[in-house]
């Protein structure tokens, strides 16, 4: 896990955190792109990132779930676009890019009328439209169906990442029951989960036995979700064989990967945010590519 992320990839990650909120020119913009949700009756959009060089073959690619504050930045103002995804979205996704997948953000909030998110402690008065036990998942299998129609994508080679109520949604998704997977001839190679709140409606109190491997990131000053409660879920779900490990790290907040300077300002933050990025890119590179960088 402390294996150094190679250096293109972090002179792109330090460029991306310099560049604030809102890209700087229209290059740098990710293709919006719309596809139906497995609900069936949602349109959703999505923000393609793609590797620079990658010809004609096809190639491995992540899904990308946002969490309670929306795909995009809170200096948005309004304007909800690829122009104003926020910061730790266009990092990744420009991350995922430069090791060669194709990323998708998509975006389940703003196609159902919140495209601001919501504020913290809101849990409670979110609307059951935008579920991340019973809903995100079929947002997940509608990117990932997306993505298998595509020329530039190796279908059978897709892994899955989320933060915060994204990170949750996650977690439900690689479920060996989740909705929307059934229809699915294969489901995703792999999941990242970024902090995510690991109740999950109590849906899995005995525990998660995901169809594929799961790793979870969080830190032990989380200030809106419970690392005890997803050590518990995590324990539980290796009494069910479940293949999930949490790593944790001391002293490390919600959202430490955020490259914004009030979150990188914290040393602990930094210091998971390094090790989580290079964690995340050896974990991708077994699990979607076969190999280990």
């Amino acid at each position: 896990m402390n294996a150094a992320v190679p250096i293109a990839a972090a002179a792109l990650l330090l460029a991306v955190a310099a560049g604030g909120a809102q890209a700087r020119d229209d290059d740098a913009l990710p293709e919006r792109v719309t596809f139906p949700s497995a609900d069936g009756r949602t349109t959703l959009v999505g923000y393609v990132y793609t590797p620079p060089d990658k010809g004609n073959a096809r190639v491995p690619a992540v899904v990308m779930m946002h969490g309670r504050a929306g795909a995009y930045s809170t200096a948005a103002k309004g304007r909800y676009d690829a122009a104003t995804l926020s910061q730790r979205h266009q990092m990744w996704g420009r991350f995922w890019a430069a090791q060669g997948y194709v990323a998708i953000l998509v975006d389940g909030f703003g196609p159902r009328g919140y495209p601001h998110g919501f504020p913290r402690f809101s849990y409670q008065d979110r609307p059951a439209e935008l579920d991340e036990v019973t809903v995100r998942p079929l947002d997940a299998y509608g990117a990932l169906a997306y993505l298998r129609t595509r020329p530039d994508v190796a279908a059978d080679r897709v892994g899955l990442q989320g933060w915060s109520n994204g990170g949750s949604a996650a977690l439900a998704t690689m479920a060996r029951d989740a909705p929307g997977l059934a229809e699915q001839a294969r489901g995703f190679r792999g999941a990242l989960a970024f902090y995510p709140g690991c109740g999950l409606k109590r849906r899995f109190d005995r525990g998660l036995a995901p169809y594929a491997p799961v790793r979870v990131f969080m830190g032990s000053a989380d200030e809106e979700v419970s690392p005890r409660v997803c050590a518990t879920l995590v324990e539980r779900s290796h009494a069910r064989h479940g293949d999930i490990e949490l790593k944790l790290y001391p002293g490390a907040t919600h959202s430490f990967d955020d490259p914004g300077d009030k979150r990188q300002s914290v040393r602990a933050n930094a210091s998971a945010k390094r090790d989580a990025t290079a964690a995340a890119e050896q974990f991708f590179a077994r699990e979607l590519d076969g190999r280990t960088r």
